[in-house]
C-alpha cells in the first residue's frame, strides 16, 4: 500500500494543539496495574465496570498516527482479522501488549506497528501521549500520538490485520460524530462510543480514546 506523497506539514493548527495539549508519554512504570489507578477506560461510560479478566491489567500500548498530507490530517486504523482471540474483527490502532525486552512505551507502539502494517518507524515523530485507557478484557493501553511523514510504504501482516485505511482527522475530532451506542454483555447492559465512516464502525476501546483525545484537544462535554 502506497500513501499520497506531498511534503509533510511542518505546523498547522491541528498539529499546534496536539503538541501544546499531549501529555509526555509515561515511563513503564507509571502504566497501570489496576483500573482504580487509570482515570479513562471502559469505564467511563460504565459505572460498573469490572473486567472479564481478574487479576492485574495487561499493560499495552498502540500508536494512534496522524499522516499530515497537504489536504489536511488523517488517521491510520486497521481491522483485525476475525479469528484472533482479542478484539477479533473490530477497529483498532496497531499496537499490543508490553513485551519484557522492550525498553519503553514508545518502543512497544513503534515495534508492534511494523509488525501489523510495516509502517517503518523512521517516518513517524513522536507528540505525546494520552492517560492509560483500561479495556474490559483486561488491558492497560497507552496511546501514544505519532505525527507520520507522508512518503511511508505499507506491508499488512495479514494474520492479524483484515485492512487498512485512513480517516480524516477532523471527522473523529468532531462530536457530531461521537454516537453512544449501549448493548447487553453478559447479562450487563454496557454503553461505548461509536463513530460510523463509511461502512466503517469504529467503536469500543478506539472509539473511547478518540473521545478522549477529542476531550483533550477541546474540552469535555463539547
Amino acid at each position: 500500500m502506497n500513501a499520497e506523497s506531498p511534503a509533510i506539514i511542518s505546523a498547522t493548527p491541528t498539529l499546534d494543539l496536539l503538541r501544546d495539549r499531549l501529555q509526555p508519554v509515561p515511563p513503564l512504570t507509571a502504566v497501570p496495574r489496576n483500573a482504580a489507578e487509570a482515570p479513562k477506560g471502559d469505564f467511563q461510560l460504565n459505572p460498573n465496570f469490572a473486567s472479564i479478566r481478574p487479576g492485574p491489567l495487561k499493560p499495552a500500548a498502540v500508536l494512534v498516527p496522524v499522516v499530515a498530507y497537504g489536504s489536511g490530517e488523517r488517521v491510520i486504523l486497521t481491522q483485525r482479522t476475525a479469528h484472533l482471540s482479542n478484539h477479533a474483527g473490530q477497529i483498532s490502532f496497531p499496537g499490543g501488549r508490553i513485551d519484557p525486552e522492550d525498553p519503553d512505551v514508545v518502543a512497544t507502539a513503534l515495534r508492534e506497528t511494523e509488525e501489523e502494517i510495516g509502517l517503518d518507524r523512521t517516518h513517524v515523530s513522536i507528540l505525546g501521549a494520552l492517560d492509560a485507557y483500561v479495556t474490559g478484557t483486561g488491558f492497560a493501553v497507552i496511546p501514544v500520538v505519532g505525527l507520520v511523514k507522508p512518503g511511508f510504504r505499507l506491508s499488512v501482516h495479514q494474520h492479524e490485520v483484515a485492512e487498512v485505511f485512513e480517516v480524516p482527522f477532523g471527522f473523529l475530532m468532531d462530536p457530531r460524530n461521537h454516537q453512544r451506542h449501549k448493548g447487553v454483555f453478559n447479562g450487563v447492559e454496557r454503553q461505548w462510543w461509536a463513530m460510523v465512516y463509511g461502512d466503517k464502525y469504529i467503536w469500543g476501546a478506539t472509539a473511547g480514546m478518540l473521545r478522549n483525545l477529542h476531550d483533550l484537544l477541546h474540552g469535555e462535554g463539547i
